[in-house]
């Protein structure tokens, strides 16, 4: 029975082994190398004997100064270069003048300007020299500032209108007071206090308007509706700090 085990498991190991795909080996490097190192050291040769590329010519122009015509130029030069227009394209073209055209409507919808460009340096008429001095003077420039000037009025101030609602002002009776929030000041009843106050402060969508209607009904001295239970003068958690904060 051994014997029989013994002999399945070396077939078992032989169809294994032939199997496994043949590895290309090198006598001398080992195994894995496609090239062998006499084969790389001839094709550096081989590239050596064609010579060492020269190294680019520098010439030795000095640049020009900072800030100096000749570097503006070159910049600009260098800028039409990338964009592919140059001043021999004849720039951006040939556009429609608007000078002499009525303010642009600035609605929404309306469309856009058309550009003005000079077609011989590809820039805005306006920023042009020549071509503004065709169209407008020293005087003409004078005039137009007298009249901008004519037009200019100065408005005095006036005296703020006077108010005419009859309702108590919470701003003022904000800054005639200075004690905080909870703090007791006026005598209240306890009698039901808790149902009087969510009662008559649930018909009020601000504490403005609560405190507004609390001083018409006699606040802060008396407190009819249970608004102000304790007795700070501040009705439905109304608070005054805000009105204090914004008066500096």
């Amino acid at each position: 029975m051994m014997s029989v085990r013994f002999v399945l498991g070396a077939c078992a190991l032989v169809v294994l082994a032939a199997c496994q795909p043949a590895t290309p080996e090198d006598s001398r490097f080992g195994v894995g190398f496609d090239q062998t190192f006499d084969a790389q050291r001839a094709n550096r040769d081989a590239a050596l004997a064609t010579g060492v590329p020269a190294a680019p010519g520098v010439t030795a122009q000095p640049l020009p100064a900072p800030g100096s015509a000749e570097e503006t130029a070159a910049q600009t030069a260098a800028i039409l270069a990338q964009t592919g227009q140059n001043s021999g394209a004849g720039g951006f073209g040939d556009a429609g003048s608007t000078s002499g055209l009525p303010p642009l409507d600035g609605m929404p919808g309306s469309p856009p300007p058309a550009a003005v460009l000079d077609s011989r340096t590809g820039i805005s008429r306006e920023n042009n020299f020549d071509a503004v001095s065709d169209q407008r003077s020293i005087e003409s420039d004078a005039a137009r500032i007298a009249a901008n000037r004519a037009q200019y009025q100065v408005i005095q101030p006036q005296a703020l209108p006077k108010r005419t609602s009859t309702e108590p002002n919470i701003v003022a009776y904000a800054l005639a007071t200075s004690h905080p929030v909870g703090t007791k000041i006026y005598n209240r009843s306890g009698f039901n206090a808790a149902n009087r106050f969510n009662r008559s402060c649930g018909e009020f969508r601000h504490s403005d308007q609560a405190q507004i209607a609390f001083l018409a009904g006699g606040g802060p001295e008396r407190d009819r509706r249970g608004m102000d239970p304790d007795g700070d003068g501040y009705a439905c958690g109304w608070d005054p700090s805000v009105y204090r904060n914004t008066g500096g």
